[in-house]
C-alpha cells in the first residue's frame, strides 16, 4: 500500500497485479509504504475501512482519501498464482502447485473448504465496498496498463517507468472449458467486477 497525502490518494495492493511494481516505481514519491507484513501491504478495503481510514479522518483529521486499485482477469490471475507457486524452492511445501494441474488448481480454488495450494483469495472480496460506503474510487484492468499509468502520471505530476518486480515464471496455461464453467458458476463475482471495468 502506498500513501501519497498531498494528492490524497491511497495504492491499494490487489496481489498479482504488478504492484510490487509500482510500489518500487513510486514509493519514493509516498507519503507512506507499507511493504510489510504481507497482511499490511495487501490490506483489502475492509482492512484499509477499519485500520487506515479512521487513522487518517481522526489523527490527521483528513476524510477525502481516494483509493485506486488494479484487478486483473479472473483465470489470469488464478494462472500468475498457480506459476508464482510452482517456482522451484516451493517444491515440497503444502502450497506448491508443481504436484497439480492448472485445471486441478483451480477446481480445487472453486470448493468449499480450499487446499492450502489454491487458497489465494479473492479478488472480488479483496474489493468488496464497505457498508459505510468505503470502496474502491479509481479501478483500473491489469489488462490496460496505459490507462492506469496515465491516470497514476497525472495524479502524481510525474513520470513512471516500470520494471519487472516478483513476476511468475513464464508458462504456457489453458484452463478447460469445462472446469472454466465451473469457476465461472461458482465466482461470479469475479467476472461481474472484471467486466463492469470499461
Amino acid at each position: 500500500m502506498l500513501v501519497f497525502w498531498k494528492e490524497k490518494l491511497v495504492l491499494l495492493s490487489v496481489p498479482k497485479t504488478g504492484t510490487t511494481a509500482l510500489e518500487k516505481a513510486l514509493a519514493p514519491l509516498a507519503s507512506i509504504v507499507v511493504s510489510d507484513p504481507p497482511e499490511l501491504k495487501h490490506a483489502p478495503v475492509y482492512r484499509y475501512n477499519r485500520f487506515f481510514r479512521p487513522m487518517f479522518e481522526k489523527a490527521c483529521k483528513e476524510d477525502n482519501m481516494e483509493t485506486v486499485a488494479v484487478m486483473r482477469e479472473p483465470v489470469s490471475w488464478l494462472g500468475s498464482w498457480y506459476r508464482f507457486r510452482r517456482r522451484d524452492f516451493m517444491k515440497g511445501r503444502p502450497n506448491s502447485t508443481h504436484d497439480v494441474s492448472f485445471d486441478e488448481f483451480v477446481e480445487a480454488y472453486v470448493r468449499g473448504v480450499r487446499p492450502c495450494f489454491s487458497n489465494v483469495g479473492s479478488q472480488a472480496k479483496f474489493l468488496e465496498p464497505r457498508p459505510n460506503g468505503t470502496s474502491v474510487k479509481h479501478l483500473f484492468r491489469y489488462e490496460d496498463q496505459a490507462k492506469l499509468l496515465a491516470f497514476l502520471q497525472d495524479r502524481l505530476d510525474t513520470q513512471i517507468a516500470l520494471s519487472r518486480e516478483n513476476v511468475s515464471p513464464p508458462m504456457e496455461l489453458r484452463l478447460s472449458p469445462r472446469v472454466e464453467t465451473q469457476l465461472r458458476s461458482r465466482c461470479p463475482a469475479e467476472f461481474e467486477l472484471y467486466e463492469s471495468l470499461s
